[in-house]
């Protein structure tokens, strides 16, 4: 698919906390006509973390794993995901630059049912992904048939929210003190 587009120009972006220290650039490619432009993000690969405690990865190539593990998870992928290493030995994956996500305005929901289907939702996509990375047989049986993970997990959530409203408050107070400027959207 690539082969149907030609370079016009690309730059080198700063991109979220993850990739702090890697090459990351958005590249804008030209179809065959001025109404088929293609942008892509490319962001560099480097190691994973895990290789520390479990060894060097089956993947030789960092961003092919990376590939490979968003094509297992994501339900549909990107069709021009790929990667590349480059000259230097450095690797790197592609794809579209698109933000496709969708988002929910958390703070607008007002029936206790519509944030309960929310999170549903959110669970779900979070478990079909879980499912699809590993051994979801292995992991039920690790877990076992008790709720001492759901309670862990929702005592963590419990002492990240109250984290986030200290933090919150604190924030409020050291604008209304001057400490901060800040413009508060309602």
């Amino acid at each position: 698919m690539l082969e149907r587009y030609g370079l016009v120009d690309f730059a080198r972006t700063v991109v979220g906390v993850g990739s702090v220290g890697t090459r990351c650039y958005v590249v804008l490619l030209q179809g065959s006509a001025e109404t088929d432009p293609l942008f892509l993000q490319i962001k560099e690969a480097g190691h994973s973390e895990l290789e520390l405690c479990l060894g060097p990865s089956r993947y030789r190539n960092h961003a092919r794993r990376v590939v490979a593990g968003q094509r297992l998870m994501q339900a549909a992928s990107d069709i021009f995901l790929g990667w590349i290493r480059d000259t230097e030995g450095r690797d790197f994956y592609w794809r579209q630059l698109r933000d496709m996500k969708g988002s929910v305005a958390v703070a607008g929901l007002k029936r206790p049912t519509a944030l309960e289907a929310y999170v549903a939702v959110c669970a779900w996509a979070l478990a079909r992904a879980h499912a699809c990375s590993g051994d979801r047989f292995a992991i039920a049986a690790y877990l076992g048939g008790n709720d001492r993970l759901d309670r862990a997990v929702a005592d963590f959530a419990k002492t990240c929210t109250d984290q986030v409203e200290r933090d919150y408050e604190r924030l409020l107070t050291a604008v209304a003190g001057g400490e901060v400027q800040a413009d508060i959207a309602v």
